[in-house]
């Protein structure tokens, strides 16, 4: 009886194997819309050939099946596929909301489907709604889900779709090194990963070179256009920036028509905003145009020898950065739709397409031009590569999948008490003529710890001190228990914050023009780094921290060595269009004034900096009219500043109290010309002589302001440190609001 039992186990093992061998893998490939069936198209053939390894199954959803999009379902039948099931899964709107409802149609629809096929895999293609749908179904219905192009980065809401579908997935096969890493980076099994490059390759690379080119370019663009002569123009609208992507597609449009080519434009896509991008199209009468030819759909490998024959490519589709680069193609790619794609030296990035003139210059710059192959994306052998990945899949094998997380410290950060009590804070640094400083200030505006050297008087020393300091203080911070948010940077000068540039400087801070500080400092430190005008960061430190805070208008001038300040308009600081903006201290209140270190005569500088008051007490001491009884004797050899001049004054020296007088008219008059200007609601006096100027500014402006203009406050800072200050407030800024 054992014997006979051991002998029907044995067939029973033997037969299971048998089935395991001669069974078919059952493939489900299901295709969305035009775009991911050029990429899904070869595996379906690859499949369909090998009819005793695979069963090929076929589900068509989204706007194939839509007549705006060109009823692109057919296109499938004519390849001689049978359709197993149609969904109509697209609610009509094209807008956000629309896309969320088809979301939720497609999975109400797909069950039914998946349940009655059984399918072994599912196959789904790249980062559309759709497709998340369909993983979604897969996945919760225990069904192995094979992604194509997972791992890629394009810079939009697609980005966050092609990632979810790829933790849904349970096998990748991606097209670049790049893409790999990034999955296995997003701890997905690397033994699941196939490199496979891109499927739509394999048709284009063995096809572009047909002999009938020129009989598919007359036939979409009429008889007279020639090779290399014509445009093709493919934008897409962009969901998280709708509004922008359609200005960007109605100046691209004014562009072409401009650019006097013949031109191929095709319809976007079903996304949000592709209805508004339509009606741009009509408006201008693109489809009665003689130089276009609009159309909605155009079969693949038609579509193939018009990109390869192309004067150039324009747009923001993934073929563009994609498929053209195996052509040479010349691309103009634009705005953030492809943002962080691969791409060949073929494509022309116009990100800020903001004009008209920026767009048409760009076709300008690469229409006719021919650039090198590019295979990034594929050899042309991806599909034997996934047919024999395919074969490899154990179906035996757990269908829960793994992920492989990066190893684990064995204690954990985030427990410590300390890392939860961490003070958030920013490095602050000030360069000014005299002294280089450099604070640990926290959110709350107080300065940690500060430290102080001698501005070296060269570039290279410059440098060098400042990442010393910087690189102390980081250290310094982690026993402070401060965590660092960023850098900000305080500079005499004209700043470009945007790139961190220091233009011009003043005469006090020598060989400092055209200098990128935000690039050593954030490449030694692994920290981002803001860089603005000492008088810019002084206002946003009042904002901040000081009487500006809760201040919609107001404006700060700094009395120090010179006459700087900042504007604040609308809570936000005003820069100009080249930067130069609220350089108060050059407003000329006088056309014959004395001379000023800018090279002009009678600005407020010239009157009321320190600089200015310390030239007139060396006069009145070289003079031997500056001491009145009551003053330290003044020796020869000491350096006489503002500060003796200021005591003069209070101690009854006439003199002096004319030059002072003088000052503070001068300044007065120069922000009367401010209120009168910018009508703020406070102005805010900061620096040494602050305290000085406070009651003939407020004197000045009650006698020679307009009525509207007189009411307006002047206060003294009580600010004690606000370069330092304001340089923290555009890191702690950055971490809640505000963007540099």
């Amino acid at each position: 009886l054992e014997e006979h039992i051991s002998h029907r186990m044995r067939e029973k093992t033997d037969k299971m194997e048998e089935n395991k061998a001669t069974r078919k893998l059952r493939v489900c490939v299901a295709t969305c819309n035009r775009a991911d069936y050029s990429k899904l198209a070869p595996i379906m053939f690859g499949i369909k050939a090998n009819p005793d390894e695979f069963e090929l199954e076929v589900v068509v959803l989204g706007s194939h099946l839509i007549d705006d999009y060109g009823n692109t379902f057919r296109m499938i039948e004519q390849d001689d596929f049978d359709i197993g099931s149609k969904l109509h899964t697209i609610v009509r709107g094209e807008d956000e909301a629309a896309m969320v409802e088809s979301v939720g149609l497609a999975l109400v629809k797909l069950p039914d489907v998946l349940h009655r096929l059984r399918p072994d895999i599912l196959v789904v293609h790249g980062d559309r709604f759709d497709a998340l749908a369909l993983a979604t179904a897969a996945a919760l219905m225990n069904i192995r889900i094979l992604h194509l192009e997972g791992g890629e980065v394009s810079g939009t809401i697609d980005d966050s779709i092609r990632h979810a579908i790829s933790k849904l997935a349970h096998y990748h096969a991606c097209c670049t090194r790049t893409a790999e890493q990034h999955l296995i980076a997003m701890c997905e099994d690397h033994t699941r990963i196939l490199l496979a490059g891109c499927p739509s390759y394999d048709k284009l690379l063995a096809a572009h070179h047909r002999d009938d080119y020129m009989d598919i370019i007359r036939n979409w663009l009429g008889d007279n256009v020639k090779e290399h002569d014509y445009i093709v123009a493919l934008q897409h609208p962009v969901t998280t920036d709708i509004k922008n992507s359609i200005k960007i597609y109605e100046l691209m449009l004014d562009a072409l028509i401009s650019f006097n080519k013949k031109t191929l434009v095709l319809f976007p896509n079903i996304d949000a905003g592709s209805k508004e991008m339509v009606r741009v199209m009509r408006k201008k009468g693109v489809e009665q145009h003689p130089n276009f030819r609009a159309v909605k759909h155009v079969p693949f490998e038609q579509f193939i020898q018009l990109v390869c024959h192309a004067g150039a490519m324009i747009g923001n589709s993934s073929c563009g950065v994609r498929e053209a680069g195996a052509f040479g193609t010349p691309v103009i790619n634009l705005g953030s739709r492809q943002t962080g794609r691969e791409t060949g030296e073929n494509v022309l990035h116009v990100r800020d397409a903001d004009t008209q003139n920026k767009i048409y210059h760009a076709l300008d710059l690469q229409f006719g031009k021919r650039y090198p192959c590019s295979k990034i994306y594929g050899d042309g052998n991806a599909v034997p590569r996934i047919l024999k990945f395919l074969q490899a899949i154990d179906l035996d094998e757990p269908l829960q999948k793994t992920f492989c997380f990066p190893p684990v410290k064995e204690w954990d950060i985030s427990q410590d008490i300390d890392h939860i009590l961490e003070t958030q804070s920013a490095l602050a640094v000030d360069l000014g003529g005299t002294n280089l400083r450099v604070a640990i200030v926290s959110m709350r505006g107080k300065i940690v710890k500060k430290y102080t050297q001698a501005n070296p008087k060269t570039y290279e020393t410059r440098i060098e001190l400042i990442l010393k300091m910087c690189t102390e203080a980081v250290i310094d911070a982690v026993h402070l228990n401060c965590r660092i948010l960023g850098v900000g940077v305080s500079t005499g000068g004209r700043v470009n914050p945007q790139e961190g540039v220091i233009l011009h400087s003043t005469k006090l801070i020598q060989e400092w023009s055209a200098v990128d500080i935000r690039t050593p400092i954030s490449d030694a430190l692994h920290l981002p780094v803001w860089v603005d005008n000492d008088g810019n960061c002084a206002t946003l430190a009042e904002k901040k921290f000081g009487h500006g805070k809760g201040v919609e208008n107001f404006v700060t001038i700094i009395t120090g060595t010179g006459i700087g300040g900042g504007i604040i308009q609308h809570n936000e600081l005003i820069h100009g269009s080249t930067f130069c903006a609220a350089e108060l201290g050059h407003i000329m209140v006088s056309l014959d004034g004395p001379e000023c270190m800018c090279g002009s005569r009678g600005c407020i500088e010239a009157y009321a900096s320190g600089m200015a008051l310390q030239k007139e007490a060396k006069r009145l001491h070289d003079e031997e009219l500056l001491e009145v009884e009551g003053m330290v004797d003044l020796k020869k050899a000491e350096s006489v500043s503002a500060i003796h001049l200021i005591n003069a004054a209070r101690l009854g020296n006439c003199k002096a109290e004319a030059i002072l007088r003088t000052a503070g008219m001068a300044l007065g008059v120069g922000i009367v010309n401010i209120l009168h200007m910018v009508n703020p609601s406070l102005v805010i006096l900061s620096g040494v002589l602050a305290a000085h100027y406070q009651a003939p500014v407020q004197q000045v402006i009650g006698q020679r302001a307009l009525t509207s203009a007189q009411s307006i406050q002047v206060l003294t800072s009580n600010l004690e440190e606000p370069a330092l200050l304001g340089a923290a407030s555009m890191v702690l800024d950055y971490t809640t609001r505000r963007i540099y």
